[in-house]
């Protein structure tokens, strides 16, 4: 047995480049040192270890069923034989039996050879009761020793993991909040249901079988060997051959699946990689060429898929071959022992062929078993490491000291700190200051500045890298978490409630209160009167994640809730920032009230709520650079003044009110700082957002106080949409089977040709059951040649079925892959192409994000191709399986046949069930899980808030309540599994009792033949366990049909703004006039907020204009209209005077040439990267290298040793900032423009860098409408508009002299030399 090791890499500086080479060596080693399969049971109790001991020992014996009934199918069929012998004698008259002793009517002893005599008098009815009672006594053994199996191994594994689930979600629960940062919640409930289902797949029922199946497989060989070794050994020595097929075939299965999904992952790399920039593929209208790009990648897929399917078929083809030519060899030598040595008797014949077969078949079932220990075991390691990892900050523990009283001194000594998940980036750095009790302490600064991480860390929520946090001089890592956390109350920017009532909700702050308590809580936070109004007052529900309540409303239930602790702390996270004017009043005043008389710190972006605090402290970059009152930091010009004059030019630069209501309705600074922020979602996901800035739409972080203007032209609006949402609402019908076969039209003559073979392999079956039976009917002729004549014939048959069913497989296997790998294709394109058509709002929608759509592509296509391609084969395959048989059995006895007909509903069940119990019952454990699952996703996406309230203990114990119900139904399913597992079991014999004594009825009744017994018998069953076998196998139908209706609603949408080529007007000499006429707009994605509040604004042919405006004031915003990304929900943006949205897009766009600040660039190579600018056409060397020249770029470009053909690497990796700006530049030329647009183009970029790009945008600019965005005033000075914005409105516009003579905000900006910002 294998020991876990935990394998941590070598710390050091070194570690990030030992960290590439050896990530693969790591990978594997991690794989190697996975669970060993007993440590899987180290939750088991010695009571459940008892039942499983006892469950083995029970699965044991059942194993020896079916070995036993051989042995009784051997004695009934030398019964059959004798009597049959009896019988041919007996037809002479001259013959008769006495004494069962065969004699002449005269009375002499009738001796065929010397000394012979015949045994007769055999009563075949009479012998065929008694082997019914034996059959049944079987059937009712394995009845109760399969129920019995199954109940103890299951309900043993049902309590196992009842207290792993317990004690994984307790040890989460107790996790510090960075182990949150660096594990997503989705994944932690994944591995909360699936994971841990599996681990239970291999310790429940799998391991029963897994016993029971290598126990038939040594019975019987054992029953194979004590009948007659020799025939035993010569079908196991041309065993191996089938062995050595299937593992062989597994083998290259799996390889050529790998190289498939290498191809398809290649697709699949260029679908995501168009599809996460698929503003640039609009903008330069290069969908046509994607979806060719895409389909290329799909061909290689294709051509694998094909193979696969052929090398399928060949390895089938030769597994059946192998398979009856074995038939062929034991049958013809057995009856060689038979007839010659007469070493074996026709039923030992039967039972020693049948006991190795049997015991092979048992073999093969026992390797999925394997699988299941396998896939256990690589859950649990993951499982077992999160229950035995120690966590750094235990919120459960005891330990740690209270203060009797609290002053609440606050004191930050050189704190240096980051996250856990971004290790690179520093967020404090050295940060030392003072909170005074009492007092309340004010933090401002930019966005990323660390004043919400400070907040957090007074919490305890991470633990500083450097330096220390103090509490009345006290380092707060000394006291007891829970008792810190329990004196501070937090109110954040998005307050967090929970899916209960408005009291419930108040109480989480502190157990135990009154609900008089409650209501001064409420009184206080300005919220009992809006309760009282409600119908059902404190019991009201607020909904999922407060859902049912307005902004202000649920701000101030945060409020009460912080506030019924009675805190000596009170830390307010931008507590306003979401609220309308009216709210924040209210909720401003609640806080105001609240304040007196403890230590308070506000951290807020809107800085008139703070001009009444003590002290202000000004962040940047991770220090604390200033501290004072208001007055005292107006007078130093500093971070805060920056701050002020910005966001009072807001206010006072408007005569019609317009910009100060926009002002007062300023927007939630959005998801941008949700990573540092405690709110409910900080999962790798916005990790990786903050990381790279083109992914941050600033068009949603209004802020007026951001660092740096971030408008991105590449933006992915991240919506304020919660994850687990994703679900899809609406429920589709399934999509008719014909529509999907119609896109299968064309691979008609595969599908005729695959049903030609599968028809072929399915009358493989019935056809043996007739050799079978023939051959146990050869033994019964009198004359020895006749016998050997007729078994040579059989033999030669089935070398000659084994021949055919190489081409038959071969032919089904090939035929119905080419067909279902070119549906595929088709498929893919096809969604890939409907995708590249759709409007750009609808991919702002979190459920059409970059990676759904890609694994929407992979996964419906083939689901799909599941309901068509080998699928019809295997239906085929069944009928004709089915009909056959019945054919053959009805021809020959139809009597009989009915009497097995009543079981077959049974068999074929019996057949249904054990494919079930194979997958196992997994999927009900998921329903019963929902309740649980609620509760534990409740609590992992909002960790931070529990954690802030203390409430992890309380919802260890909801959850552990929650999975009473499950367990209870689980121990209720394990008996009900356990009954219907032994009916199926039992039922073959119990089919095999009635049949068999039925038959032997018939045969001395009617002188029916007994090899027609055992040739319609073994039809029969052969098709029943056919029909169950094809039931099981089939791949989900109905999933078939809703990854088609997915598909297919896909197809059928029709875009908001249609791209063809053929819908709107186009106009020969296109001159480029813009004007937007009181344009309004929001995003589709969050329609609450507005971004554009009227723009109105003009650009003649050949004029620059420049915006200019702090972040999120609609300038990309207006970019995005022009191009028709969106259209305005009001008002009008005109074209040469045109509506826009009559114009031709492609036409409009092919006219508009972009530079963004994060340009973005295509995984191939430089001159293919400004080839892209105009896709109409195929743009020549001499072309590409002007346009670089233009931009600056050739002779950076010739120092490379590729020149243009050198790779640009992932989203342009490979290149420095300034070098991709070249290149976008250059790519906007070659589309030769009328218009312009500069987002931001040389924001990102050092000074050196800058002039270059600048100087090449200049000599762009020339003879072009250009619509400039810039933070940099000294690059805009030249422009013929300058435009200043805020809150989606122009509030000053003029040439920089005349604004500079105005003096209003574009002069404050220029004079106080402040960044825009």
């Amino acid at each position: 047995m294998k020991k876990t090791m935990k394998f941590t890499p070598p710390r050091g500086t070194d570690v990030e480049n030992q960290k590439n080479g050896d990530e693969k060596k790591q990978k594997k080693e991690q794989n190697t040192l996975s669970v060993g399969y007993f440590q899987l049971f180290r939750f088991a109790t010695w009571k459940e270890v008892v039942m499983m001991v006892v469950g083995s020992l029970f699965a044991l014996i059942h194993g020896a069923a079916a070995p036993l009934m051989l042995l009784v199918y051997g004695m009934m069929t030398n019964t059959f034989v004798l009597y049959e012998l009896e019988m041919q004698e007996l037809k002479d008259p001259n013959k008769t039996c006495r004494h069962n002793i065969i004699h002449w009517t005269n009375g002499s002893v009738y001796e065929p050879a010397e000394n012979v005599t015949v045994v007769c008098g055999v009563d075949i009815e009479a012998q065929m009761t008694v082997f019914a009672y034996y059959y049944i006594g079987i059937g009712v053994g394995v009845l109760f020793l399969s129920y019995f199996e199954i109940v103890l191994w299951v309900s043993a594994a049902a309590r196992q993991t009842q207290r792993i689930r317990k004690s994984y979600f307790r040890k989460v629960m107790q996790m510090e909040i960075g182990w949150f940062d660096c594990n997503s919640v989705g994944e932690l409930n994944t591995r909360l249901s699936d994971d841990i289902n599996k681990l239970n797949n291999a310790i429940a029922d799998q391991a029963s079988f897994f016993i029971e199946r290598i126990s038939t497989f040594v019975f019987g060989f054992m029953v194979g060997f004590i009948g007659g070794w020799k025939l035993t050994l010569v079908v196991v020595a041309v065993s191996p051959l089938i062995g050595v097929a299937a593992g062989l075939m597994a083998m290259a299965v799996a390889r050529l699946t790998g190289r498939e999904l290498k191809a398809y992952a290649k697709a699949g790399a260029v679908a995501d990689e168009v599809l996460s920039s698929i503003r640039t593929v609009a903008a330069f209208g290069g969908e046509d060429k994607e979806v060719n790009r895409y389909d290329r990648n799909l061909v290689e897929a294709q051509n694998w898929g094909v193979k696969k399917g052929s090398i399928i078929g060949i390895f089938q083809g030769y597994l059946w071959c192998i398979i009856f030519l074995t038939f062929a060899l034991a049958f013809w030598y057995g009856s060689q022992l038979v007839i010659d040595s007469k070493e074996l008797s026709p039923g030992t014949l039967i039972q020693v062929f049948f006991g190795v077969l049997i015991a092979a078949i048992n073999l093969g079932q026992a390797s999925p078993c394997l699988e299941a220990f396998a896939s256990g075991r690589a859950a649990a390691k993951i499982i077992f490491e999160t229950i035995d990892r120690e966590s750094e900050i235990n919120c459960l523990s005891d330990d740690g000291y209270k203060l009797d009283r609290v002053k609440g001194d606050i004191e930050f000594h050189n704190v240096t700190f980051h996250y856990p998940s971004r290790p690179e980036v520093k967020i404090l750095n050295d940060l030392s200051m003072q909170v005074k009790a009492d007092q309340t302490t004010a933090f401002v600064g930019p966005s990323g500045s660390g004043k919400s991480t400070t907040v957090q860390l007074i919490q305890r929520f991470y633990d500083p890298n450097e330096g220390t946090v103090t509490l009345d001089g006290h380092d707060i890592r000394s006291l007891n978490i829970k008792w810190l956390r329990s004196i501070i109350g937090i109110v954040e920017q998005e307050p967090v409630l929970f899916a209960t009532t408005i009291a419930e909700n108040i109480r989480f702050g502190k157990p135990g209160v009154t609900m008089e308590e409650v209501i001064q809580a409420a009184k206080e936070a300005n919220a009992y009167h809006f309760i009282m109004d409600l119908p059902q007052k404190f019991d009201t529900l607020v909904g999922e994640g407060g859902g049912q309540m307005s902004g202000g409303q649920k701000q101030r239930i945060a409020i009460a809730r912080a506030l019924i602790r009675n805190p000596k702390i009170l830390l307010l996270d931008m507590a306003t920032s979401a609220l309308d004017n009216e709210s924040e009043a209210v909720v401003q005043k609640a806080l105001d009230k609240v304040r007196i008389g403890r230590t308070t710190i506000s951290v807020a972006h809107r800085l008139s709520t703070l001009r009444n605090a003590d002290v202000i402290v000004g962040f940047e970059r991770g220090r604390a650079v200033e501290k004072g009152t208001h007055s005292q930091l107006m007078e130093k010009e500093g971070v805060y003044f920056t701050l002020v004059t910005l966001q009072n030019h807001v206010r006072s630069n408007t005569a019609d009110g317009v910009a100060s209501k926009a002002a007062a309705e300023e927007i939630p600074e959005t998801r941008a700082r949700t990573f540092s922020r405690t709110s409910c979602r900080s999962s790798k996901r916005s990790s990786a957002r903050l990381r790279s800035h083109s992914n941050l739409s600033s068009d949603f972080s209004p802020d007026a106080v951001s660092n740096s203007l971030r408008i991105l032209s590449s933006q992915k609006i991240i919506p304020d949409v919660p994850e687990y949402e994703e679900e899809e609402d609406e429920h589709l019908e399934p999509a008719p089977i014909s529509r999907i076969l119609k896109f299968n039209r064309s691979e008609w003559p595969y599908m005729l040709l695959g049903s030609l073979g599968a028809a072929l392999n399915g009358s493989v079956n019935p056809i043996y059951a007739v050799l079978f039976s023939q051959i146990l009917g050869t033994f019964a002729l009198a004359d020895v040649n006749e016998q050997r004549e007729q078994i040579n014939g059989i033999c030669v048959l089935f070398c000659i079925v084994a021949v055919t069913s190489v081409f038959s497989q071969y032919l089904q296997g090939y035929a119905f892959a080419k067909s279902g790998e070119l549906l595929t294709r088709r498929l893919r394109k096809l969604g890939f192409q409907a995708m590249l058509r759709q409007d750009i709002g609808w991919f702002d929608d979190l459920k059409n994000s970059p990676g759904a759509l890609t694994t929407r592509l992979a996964t419906d296509a083939s689901m799909i191709q599941g309901a068509t391609g080998s699928q019809i084969g295997m239906i085929v395959n069944s009928l004709t399986n089915i009909g056959a048989s019945f054919i053959i059995a009805f021809y020959f006895s139809w009597k009989l046949t009915l009497v097995i007909m009543c079981f077959l509903p049974l068999i074929g069940l019996s057949g249904l069930l054990q494919a079930k119990m194979l997958t196992g019952f997994a999927n009900d454990d998921k329903k019963a899980m929902e309740d649980a699952g609620q509760v534990s996703s409740e609590a992992m996406a909002n960790i931070r808030t529990i954690a802030g309230l203390t409430k992890e203990s309380s919802f260890v114990e909801s959850y552990e309540q929650k999975l009473e119900c499950p367990y209870q139904s689980a121990k209720r399913r394990a008996n009900i599994y356990g009954l219907f597992f032994g009916l199926s079991q039992c039922v073959i014999f119990m089919a095999y009792a009635a049949s068999f004594r039925y038959g032997g009825y018939l045969v001395n009744a009617e002188g029916l033949q007994y090899v027609i017994v055992f040739r319609v018998i073994s039809a029969v069953v052969i098709s029943g366990t056919a029909l169950g076998r094809a039931s099981s196998f089939t791949p989900d139908y109905a999933k078939a049909k809703t990854a088609a209706a997915h598909f297919f609603k896909l197809l059928d949408r029709v875009p908001k703004i249609s791209i063809s080529s053929s819908d709107g007007e186009k106009w020969e000499n296109f001159k480029g006039e813009i004007e937007f006429r009181n344009c309004e707009f929001t995003y589709p994605t969050r329609p609450d907020v507005r971004v554009l509040k009227g723009l109105m604004i003009t650009v003649k042919p050949g004029q620059t204009l420049a915006f200019v405006g702090s972040s999120g004031c609609g300038k990309s915003t207006s970019v995005q209209l022009l191009e028709r990304f969106y259209d305005p929900d009001e008002g009008k943006v005109l074209i040469d005077g045109r509506l826009s949205q009559s114009v031709n897009v492609p036409f409009l766009r092919s006219q508009i040439g972009i530079v963004s600040q994060e340009p973005v660039l295509f995984d191939c190579s430089i001159a293919e990267n400004i080839q892209y600018g105009d896709n109409t056409r195929r743009v020549g060397m001499e072309e590409i290298m002007a346009a670089a020249k233009k931009a600056y770029l050739h002779d950076f470009v010739m120092t490379l040793p590729n020149k243009y053909e050198t790779q640009v690497g992932a989203q342009g990796s490979q290149l420095s900032r300034g070098q991709k700006q070249r290149i976008a530049i250059a790519r906007a030329i070659v589309r030769n423009p009328k218009i312009l647009l500069l987002d931001e183009a040389t924001s990102a970029l050092d000074t050196e860098s800058e002039k270059t790009v600048q100087s090449a945008l200049d000599d762009a600019r020339k003879g072009r409408t250009s619509i400039v965005i810039a933070h940099r005033l000294s690059t805009i000075q030249n422009a013929d508009i300058i435009a200043v914005m805020s809150h989606g409105v122009v509030i000053e516009q003029g040439t920089h002299d005349e604004l500079m003579a105005k003096t209003g905000a574009y002069y404050k900006l220029v004079t106080t030399g402040a960044p825009i910002s």
